[in-house]
C-alpha cells in the first residue's frame, strides 16, 4: 500500500483536478482519524491555488435525528444503516455523470446533529469533487456502488490513542458527560472503526495527516 506525504498527496490532487473532466477524490478513515479536517484543508489549498473544487461530505446523508429516534437507532448513529447510502451513491453518480448540471448536496450540522438539505452547491465549473466519509470503501450494498464512481480513494490513518482522545473530546464538546463520551467512544464508535479499518486495503493510498 502506497503512503503519500502532504506534498505528494497535493500533487496527485492537482493532477486529478486538471484532467479535463470531473474527477472524484474520496477521503476515508475511522471516526476522528482527521479525514474531515484533512479534506477541508486540501480543498481550501486547491481552491486558493485557482482550482475549481467542491467538498461534499458523506455526513449530509445521515438519517434525521427524529428518524433515528423513531427507529430506535439513535444509540448507534454513525453505523452504516443510519445513513441514506443509496441517496449518497445517487448523488456521486449524478456528480460524475452530469457535470453540466448545477447540483445541490446536503450538509451535516454538528451543532444541531442533523442535516440541512441543498446547502452545498456544486457548479458545472467544478473539476474535482472531494468527498469524505466512513464507508467509501465498504464492501456492502449500497456502498459497493461508490468505488466505481470514485477515481482515487485515500485512507487517513492515525494512532488509536490519538483517535480515541479526539473522539472523547468531541463527544464532551457536544454535551455528553465524561462517562457517556467514554462509552460512545469505546462502544458504537469502536465497532464502526473496526469495520472501516477492514476496508483500508481497498484504498489507493494511506495518508498520515
Amino acid at each position: 500500500m502506497q503512503t503519500l506525504d502532504a506534498a505528494a498527496a497535493y500533487d496527485r490532487a492537482v493532477e486529478l483536478a486538471t484532467r479535463g473532466r470531473r474527477q472524484i477524490l474520496g477521503i476515508t478513515g475511522a471516526p476522528a482519524a482527521g479525514k474531515s479536517t484533512y479534506a477541508e484543508q486540501l480543498t481550501a489549498k486547491l481552491s486558493a491555488d485557482g482550482h475549481q473544487v467542491a467538498l461534499v461530505p458523506m455526513d449530509g446523508y445521515h438519517l434525521a435525528q427524529s428518524v433515528l429516534e423513531d427507529l430506535g437507532l439513535a444509540g448507534v448513529k454513525g453505523a452504516p444503516h443510519t445513513f441514506d447510502g443509496y441517496g449518497f451513491v445517487a448523488l456521486l453518480r449524478r456528480l460524475k455523470e452530469s457535470p453540466d448540471e448545477q447540483i445541490w448536496a446536503p450538509r451535516f450540522d454538528r451543532s444541531i446533529e442533523d442535516s440541512i438539505a441543498a446547502s452545498i452547491g456544486i457548479a458545472p465549473s467544478v473539476t474535482l469533487v472531494v468527498t469524505e466519509g466512513n464507508y467509501l470503501l465498504l464492501d456492502e450494498s449500497p456502498w459497493t456502488g461508490l468505488r466505481a464512481l470514485i477515481d482515487q480513494c485515500w485512507y487517513v490513518e492515525v494512532t488509536e490513542g490519538l483517535r480515541h482522545a479526539r473522539l472523547e473530546a468531541r463527544h464532551r464538546a457536544f454535551g455528553r458527560s465524561a462517562e457517556e463520551a467514554h462509552e460512545r467512544t469505546y462502544g458504537s464508535d469502536e465497532r464502526n472503526a473496526h469495520l472501516i479499518a477492514a476496508t483500508a486495503p481497498a484504498a489507493d493510498a494511506i495518508i498520515h495527516p
